[in-house]
């Protein structure tokens, strides 16, 4: 088949990026098409990928400044011109699902969450960090209009694939559609556990108001033990003026660095209510322990009182008891390592062409200037 890749914009590589990496290993002849591309900070196996970017690409400040191109996105993916490819998979977060396509073409869309700010109650909070009222009438009145975008676009889409319960959840509410599960492929090989564990924790994760880590730094600074955190982002500057002497704010890291920091850690801080989270299934290959908010991705990778703790309130007084609470646990780190086992890039290969042949029609309609012949799917 003819495959055509979709991605919201490749400026960052995190998670969703390796998912697009893994889907790529599938259909290692697909075309990528992207929003915004900054090949600097691809892994260096992309670069031979027939990447292509749409206009924005042209745009000034466009690769530091993206939040601002929401609402020419959705045109932007609109303008791409599929009409010759069998397949098309779209890893979505944004607006990438937007593309069009035509009837003989099946599209199939990797939703890592459908658009996070436009769906909570309060999008302000959420973008800054900040308790704002919720009568920000241009703020509101923006959501009100992406929201319905966003509802529309998803009737482009003629099957969902969603990385974890919760986000297939989050489909069935807000757009009202059905999905399958398929958990992202992690590389639990390049993880192992040691015999050596240093007595600090970790905290790993980019620095953004929505991923919590500020309730990390305010219980740690309570509890007095030493916090490692490892990251870079828009809320860094803050989380350096909350830390106390005991609070170790290092910044970026490279993969050697975090390896390490995983496998010797007392256990991985996980604050956030993420829609899956790579990280946690990584420390725990590493045979570390996860202290994680007991809601959303967390409640499906970490095994409550086997291989971590789940905290029932996203404070920091929760945080506080929990970690305290994992001091009489003792935690088996080989349960922890099979556990990720469950996560790893096989078993995404296995489920994701597993589900692909379930939702692929037997004999597809052949869109315009294509054979009529049936094509062979995977």
């Amino acid at each position: 088949m003819k495959t055509a890749l979709i991605h919201d914009r490749l400026n960052v590589y995190a998670g969703s990026e390796k998912v697009l990496g893994h889907l790529h290993d599938l259909f290692p002849d697909s075309t990528v098409y992207t929003s915004i591309s900054e090949p600097s900070r691809f892994p260096s196996s992309w670069k031979n990928w027939d990447i292509r970017t749409t206009g924005l690409q042209r745009l000034p400040l466009v690769k530091k400044h993206h939040q601002l191109l929401l609402p020419l996105l959705v045109f932007a993916f609109e303008q791409l011109e599929l009409s010759d490819y069998d397949l098309v998979i779209s890893s979505s977060h944004c607006a990438a699902k937007a593309v069009i396509t035509d009837p003989g073409t099946f599209h199939l869309c990797y939703c890592h969450t459908p658009l996070r700010f436009a769906w909570t109650p309060n999008p302000a909070q959420m973008l800054s960090g900040k308790c704002k009222s919720r009568g920000n009438f241009l703020l509101n009145l923006m959501m009100h209009w992406i929201r319905l975008w966003d509802y529309a676009s998803a009737a482009r889409v003629d099957h969902f694939v969603a990385n974890s319960k919760h986000v297939r959840a989050r489909i069935k509410k807000h757009y009202r559609r059905d999905a399958s599960v398929v958990y992202p492929g992690v590389d639990t090989q390049r993880f192992s556990v040691s015999d050596e564990i240093d007595d600090y924790y970790l905290l790993l994760s980019r620095l953004t108001p929505y991923k919590r880590t500020d309730l990390a730094v305010e219980a740690f600074n309570r509890l007095n033990r030493r916090l490692i955190v490892i990251g870079s982002g828009s809320h860094e500057k803050t989380l350096r003026k909350m830390a106390g002497p005991n609070v170790e704010i290092r910044g970026s890291a490279t993969d050697a660095e975090v390896t390490r920091a995983l496998s010797r850690c007392k256990a991985l801080i996980f604050p956030g209510e993420e829609d899956f989270g790579i990280v946690p299934v990584e420390a725990q290959a590493s045979g570390r322990p996860v202290i994680a908010y007991g809601r959303g991705g967390a409640t499906e990778t970490v095994i409550d009182g086997e291989t971590g703790v789940l905290f029932p309130e996203q404070t920091a007084d929760s945080l506080c008891d929990a970690v305290l609470s994992m001091d009489s646990m003792n935690l088996d780190p080989s349960d922890a390592r099979r556990n990720a086992e469950r996560f790893s890039i096989q078993a995404f290969r296995d489920s994701f062409i597993s589900t692909l042949n379930q939702v692929l029609p037997k004999e597809p309609e052949p869109s315009a200037g294509r054979s009529k012949e049936p094509a062979a799917y995977v």
